[in-house]
């Protein structure tokens, strides 16, 4: 029965991000965000369970992979789209209306939201690759699936949660979530190292970088809350060059 466990955690991830897809498709991008973030939790606590009841299977690591496409790509794209749609006409997009027979020929700025779309592609090809690629044994290349959802999703939550005067402008110019959406596809199968939050014990000495990144996880949520989540990001994949270069 325990061998069954990672799968079930799996399934859980997958039934998460499902959900996310389904509210994000409706324009309900905060409660999204959180079913995406529930989904990551069970990404990560299902390796986890299958290192420590030894039920590593070729089936749990496809399914894992199923899942982060549908958690980690699928629904921050539509989130994406949504945000255009938003930035683009001031409101959430009724994704079935571009595509109704007598909107067809109403010209290509509706269709213009879907390029958020593209997140799921790179995700996708990034999980393709990240299972055959036996150099990400210890680490990463290219930013990991959750790591880019989380940063898609701060947009919705700082929105929500944290927006002043002048910030709304800057997250919604379709020009910034252009650049961001190319900027998450390139660093989604960009051939960088990147560290991966794995003890294989607990000692200093070999894990002293990844205890001073939770470290600076945990204050700069603290003070910035949703906001901390780009500068985490940012932070990680500055340290991971910093280390890269320490090692040449």
């Amino acid at each position: 029965m325990q061998k069954h466990i990672p799968n079930l955690i799996t399934s859980l991830n997958l039934l998460c991000g499902s959900v996310a897809v389904m509210l994000a498709v409706v324009g309900e991008v905060v409660p999204a965000a959180f079913f995406v973030f529930a989904g990551i939790f069970f990404d990560f606590f299902d390796g986890l369970a299958a290192r420590l009841l030894k039920a590593q299977s070729p089936v749990g690591l496809q399914l894992d992979s199923l899942a982060d496409v549908i958690t980690s790509g699928l629904a921050p794209a539509v989130v994406m789209v949504q945000l255009f749609s938003q930035a683009l006409s001031g409101d959430y997009l009724d994704v079935t209306a571009p595509f109704a027979s007598d909107t067809w020929n109403a010209g290509y700025s509706q269709y213009a939201p879907f390029v958020g779309l593209l997140i799921a592609v790179a995700s996708a090809y990034r999980l393709a690759k990240f299972n055959v690629d036996e150099r990400q044994a210890e680490g990463f290349i290219g930013l990991p699936t959750p790591a880019n959802a989380i940063l898609i999703l701060s947009i919705p939550l700082i929105l929500e949660y944290q927006s002043f005067d002048g910030l709304e402008g800057v997250l919604l110019n379709p020009w910034f979530l252009l650049l961001l959406t190319i900027f998450s596809c390139i660093m989604l199968n960009a051939e960088i190292e990147l560290f991966a939050l794995k003890f294989k014990d607990l000692g200093l000495k070999k894990n002293g970088f990844r205890y001073a990144f939770l470290v600076l996880c945990i204050v700069a949520i603290l003070l910035l809350k949703f906001i901390a989540i780009p500068v985490i990001i940012a932070l990680y994949i500055g340290m991971s060059l910093f280390l890269k270069q320490r090692k040449v």
